[in-house]
């Protein structure tokens, strides 16, 4: 279980520096906009802080503890696109290869143009769907949840906002996102969307495995994240964390079991963009892989290059989300940030308004999680809570100063 394992001043951290991250996430405690949250620092592999404080679960005044389990979202999508990428090292694809090559459905795909979300008007593809745009999240699909374009409003009427439909699995959903409009043409900007997901029906189709056994066999296990699955048994359910949702008039968190019950049964749709449940022990061991170059502890699932290939800036032009991005919820800030291949990734760490490096990796989830990895400093941090959305509270920017600020070497 995870643990402090050095002395901060010994690898360039100010211990009383690091006890700020405590305390100012503490006041979100303290005044009821989180139940409860677990931070992780580290550096050169080594922990060098872990807080906790709070509630795992407020109704039943149970603790944060180091093992318990949290939703996480789309911390989900940099696995899959691991997933992804350990495929492609073996040439099962190329990055231009099209989608339909895997999902034939997304050959007939049709971009909106016009008209409302009750009558679009659609054009052809003008070029195919690649395994690159998913990664990069510029294949023109959506998210429901959005609210930004009559095509969200499409997901939404499908069944697909915050979930999926009840019966569809996998590949169900990815025939119904196939045929419903794309926003652009491929390539032509970046939306966060369900992109991840389709990856996610590439890796089985391309394995011959469902996503949950290809993870179990090719990742978590050779990783040692014993306790990341789709969801919770009835042995584990104390451990896991409730979930919370923002009551508006408040701006306090008021427990959600409608969505946060979702976890305790196997789910239909196995979400490579959002499924994953997770620990700090776990993710810490899937940081540490992506700050190794792809290697933790003897075992590799990916080769170095392939690693800094994917924390390359793959926006044309090397524009960041701003430029190339619609400004909507994502689980980034999009000023000096731009896009890899599963991971956002500071092109500017000025125009990003943080003192972090360029070249930083970084995601989150749903749920206010977050992690980031930084390869200049050989830092990594994540960040866990339950608290739905995660554009309520700036958790993520925050993290990134108080981590930053504490750094003197």
């Amino acid at each position: 279980m995870i643990g402090l394992e050095v002395d901060p001043a010994q690898v360039g951290f100010d211990a009383g520096r690091l006890a700020r991250l405590d305390r100012h996430f503490d006041r979100y405690v303290d005044d009821g906009r989180l139940a409860g949250w677990l931070a992780v620092v580290t550096r050169d592999g080594q922990v060098v802080h872990v807080g906790t404080s709070g509630l795992r679960d407020r109704e039943a005044r149970a603790p944060v503890e180091l093992d318990t389990l949290w939703r996480i979202y789309s911390m989900t999508k940099p696995v899959t696109s691991v997933a992804a990428m350990m495929l492609w090292e073996e040439g099962a694809f190329e990055l231009t290869d099209p989608v339909s090559r895997f999902i034939p459905a997304f050959a007939d795909a049709r971009v909106f143009t016009g008209g409302s979300s009750l009558k679009p008007v659609t054009v052809p593809l003008t070029e195919p769907i690649r395994i690159w745009h998913l990664l990069t999240h510029t294949a023109g699909l959506t998210y429901g949840f959005h609210y930004a374009h009559p095509v969200d409003a499409i997901y939404r009427a499908a069944g697909f906002e915050w979930g999926t439909p009840r019966g569809m699995d996998l590949a169900a959903c990815c025939e119904a996102w196939a045929g419903l409009p794309l926003l652009f043409q491929p390539g032509a900007e970046w939306n966060y969307s369900v992109a991840t997901d389709v990856l996610g029906r590439v890796v089985e189709v391309v394995s011959g495995q469902s996503l949950d056994a290809f993870f179990a066999e090719r990742i978590l296990g050779p990783l040692g994240m014993d306790d990341t699955a789709f969801w919770v048994g009835d042995e584990d359910a104390d451990r896991l964390a409730a979930l919370y949702t923002v009551e508006p008039a408040t701006g306090l968190a008021v427990r959600d079991d409608r969505m946060g019950g979702a976890a305790r049964r196997p789910p239909d749709c196995l979400s490579g963009g959002g499924g994953l449940i997770s620990t700090a022990t776990d993710y810490h061991r899937f940081a540490q892989m992506v700050l190794g170059g792809g290697e933790l502890d003897g075992v590799r699932l990916l080769g170095p290059r392939t690693l800094r290939f994917m924390a390359a800036n793959h926006l044309p032009g090397g524009a960041d989300l701003e430029a190339f991005g619609r400004p909507l919820f994502a689980e980034t800030t999009f000023h000096g940030v731009g896009f890899g291949l599963g991971f956002s990734v500071v092109v500017d760490p000025v125009a990003n308004r943080t003192a972090c490096s360029r070249g930083e990796l970084a995601w989150g989830g749903a749920a206010s999680t977050a992690f980031f990895v930084d390869p200049a400093e050989r830092i990594t941090a994540l960040f866990f809570t339950q608290l739905l959305p995660s554009s309520t509270h700036p958790i993520r920017t925050q993290l990134r100063q108080l981590v930053y600020q504490a750094l003197i070497d």
